[in-house]
């Protein structure tokens, strides 16, 4: 026993030395339920097939996840559309900029004001991650029942499934611009990334190879920068949740919107426009651990 609390107490005490802090958390008051807000950056990080810095200057919020583990019930991972139309200190804008142009507990914030829940850990990943976590569990099974060949993503999918490695599974997760549903498509593929590496890291065959575990925490820790309190055990406990989340018993899908193509008068261009009311109902059940198994969002 004595040897197997030395061994936790190293993992812990290693994983806790390869992670990147910054400051993302805002000031509100903590509620029930624990919950992860993931963020998916589009900064260019020398990763195959993304461009680079002088290609695409700058970065978006690619990604924004939230992950929520109630006291007790289902567990659930929804997207909220990059381009959701949000107003911050009186300025439209896309909520994938909210962090480049005003912070990240802005972003933060924003979210917060979406769901009605605190979010206590904020987990950012690049676009090398993905490539990285995937090949490190030796590739996913994905599925889109279109043909593409999408030159901004790199994508070349020949409908049904197959068996992805990191770059193809990476294109698989950006891919729009071939997609007839836009962001709201990208984001069903981006969970769907998400439950097929739960699913592949939490087997057996995965587990029970030390190799193939110390590869994955590697490309993982390596491409993860978390919020200023967010430590080895928070991200445990995410693992499991996501597991939960995207198991036949939790709860997926995206928020509810009003519309995915709205103007507003500002001109900052088409936007997906949220249905407040609905998700405000929708996360009040999540957070509670009400809501029944299966996916949720849209129209």
């Amino acid at each position: 026993m004595v040897i197997i609390l030395i061994a936790v107490f190293g993992l812990v005490h290693w994983v806790d030395g390869q992670l990147t802090h910054k400051n993302m958390l805002s000031s509100m008051t903590n509620t029930p339920a624990t919950t992860w807000l993931i963020l998916g950056s589009d900064e260019r990080d020398g990763t195959a097939g993304t461009g680079t810095e002088q290609d695409v200057p700058g970065s978006r919020t690619d990604s924004i996840l939230v992950l929520t583990r109630p006291k007790s019930g289902a567990s659930s991972l929804i997207s909220i559309p990059r381009d959701s139309y949000v107003t911050v200190d009186g300025q439209d804008m896309k909520i994938n900029a909210v962090a480049t142009l005003k912070g990240y507990s802005a972003l933060v914030t924003q979210v917060e004001s979406i769901t009605g829940m605190k979010i206590d850990h904020v987990v950012q990943i690049g676009f090398g991650g993905v490539e990285k976590v995937v090949d490190a569990i030796g590739g996913v099974e994905l599925c889109y029942d279109r043909t593409v060949n999408d030159a901004n993503s790199g994508l070349v999918w020949e409908a049904g499934c197959h068996q992805a490695d990191g770059g193809t599974a990476l294109a698989f997760s950006r891919m729009r611009y071939s997609d007839p549903t836009g962001d709201i498509g990208r984001a069903a593929r981006q969970r769907q990334v998400i439950a097929a590496v739960a699913k592949k890291a939490g087997s057996p065959a995965v587990l029970t190879n030390p190799s193939t575990v110390s590869k994955l925490m590697k490309a993982g820790l390596s491409s993860l920068t978390v919020d200023e309190k967010t430590g080895a055990f928070d991200l445990f406990g995410m693992a499991t949740a996501f597991k939960a989340a995207t198991g036949a018993k939790g709860v997926t899908g995206s928020v509810y919107y009003k519309s995915s193509d709205y103007y507003p008068k500002s001109g900052i261009g088409s936007t997906v426009l949220l249905d407040d009311s609905r998700n405000t109902e929708l996360f009040d059940q999540l957070e509670a651990g009400t809501h029944d198994a299966g996916t949720v969002g849209g129209m």
